[in-house]
């Protein structure tokens, strides 16, 4: 697999995670380094940081700046969770899957995954699961957590999302959206953030995916929830005291958007990539490609042999997912499509 610190191939297919800081979100390091600043998100850039995401939500919305997309999760559920609680979110979910129990370790709240094939929730998957818990022995569900883009690259429509919504309200369910991947969903669907933002009560804005060194957003949309969400921020250690570092980042990609152009290429390569691979033989597509992951079912043999110069997943049940990020190349793209073909055609000459 590539990634070691002396493998001199770029191509990286892993997570758009293993992509490097984009060179203007080092520059805005840089530049806010220089002297000295308030602290705790006193300073310039935080504030242009939470103006600039204001614009692209909307002006009642409350930002907060975290480390990581699972601060964000811990901290957007928290503010939106009562006592006895439960989160409701798809079984092959972020904060089921692969945070390490965060949520349930950190707020000593019940997660409570329902099947989603495609990654998305639908009203019937979670009313069944409603019907199950009534009454005091069962966590009481109070929040639906989506994933937008989910974690097998699909995206929710305005009106899937616009369904869920009218289903919550009516069930009293809060909606959380884990936007970890939010750019990429942005680009796919041609919206606003805002278009999304509606539909949710809190939402978290990826940054560190799409070109940051290491700065996630949280937003707060339901009333009544903001003033405690500081201090419980506070509380959790995602109160940075050079909070400057963290805006700098956000501020370079929200200027001129290229937070959307650098999700634009990803997916743009995406597609690329799926389009070089679907005709190979040997080789299925086996999600719809909707962001910037292709997942596909190769034997196992070429997949093994792709490893030993390639990084990308693959599940234990053989699935290979290939994720684009803002720093892959059209030449990254023909490469590996190339060595696929050729790993394909060796495994068929067996």
């Amino acid at each position: 697999m590539t990634g070691g610190p002396s493998d001199p191939r770029r191509e990286d297919f892993a997570s758009d995670n293993h992509a490097e800081a984009h060179p203007a979100v080092l520059a805005a390091l840089l530049g806010a380094a220089g002297g000295p600043a308030p602290a705790y998100g006193g300073d310039r850039w935080t504030a242009a940081a939470e103006a600039g995401l204001r614009d692209l939500a909307g002006p009642g919305v409350v930002p907060l700046l975290v480390f990581s997309a699972t601060a964000a999760n811990v901290l957007g559920l928290s503010v939106l969770l009562g006592p006895g609680d439960a989160i409701v979110c798809a079984e092959h979910s972020h904060l089921a899957m692969d945070e390490c129990g965060a949520v349930e370790a950190m707020l000593g709240r019940k997660l409570l995954p329902v099947p989603a094939p495609d990654g998305k929730l639908t009203p019937r998957a979670i009313e069944a699961l409603l019907e199950r818990c009534t009454d005091v022995r069962m966590p009481r569900p109070s929040v639906v957590a989506l994933t937008q883009a989910t974690e097998v690259g699909t995206c929710y429509t305005l009106a899937e999302l616009a369904e869920l919504r009218e289903f919550c309200d009516r069930r009293g369910l809060r909606v959380y959206i884990d936007g970890a991947r939010l750019a990429n969903a942005v680009a796919r669907l041609g919206c606003e953030v805002a278009d999304i933002a509606r539909f949710a009560d809190a939402l978290s804005f990826g940054f560190t995916k799409n070109g940051a060194l290491g700065a996630d957003a949280l937003l707060l949309m339901a009333p009544g929830v903001a003033e405690r969400a500081p201090y419980l921020r506070r509380q959790q250690g995602q109160l940075a005291s050079k909070m400057r570092f963290l805006a700098a980042q956000v501020t370079a990609l929200l200027d001129g958007g290229l937070w959307l152009d650098n999700a634009r290429h990803a997916n743009g390569m995406t597609d690329r990539l799926a389009a070089g691979l679907e005709p190979l033989p040997g080789l299925r597509l086996t999600r719809r490609v909707q962001s910037n992951a292709v997942f596909a079912e190769l034997p196992r043999a070429a997949a093994d042999a792709l490893r030993e110069r390639w990084a990308f997943h693959l599940s234990p049940a053989g699935e290979a997912r290939f994720m684009t990020s803002h720093a892959t190349t059209g030449a990254d793209v023909s490469d590996l499509v190339a060595e696929v073909g050729t790993s394909l055609k060796q495994e068929g000459a067996q």
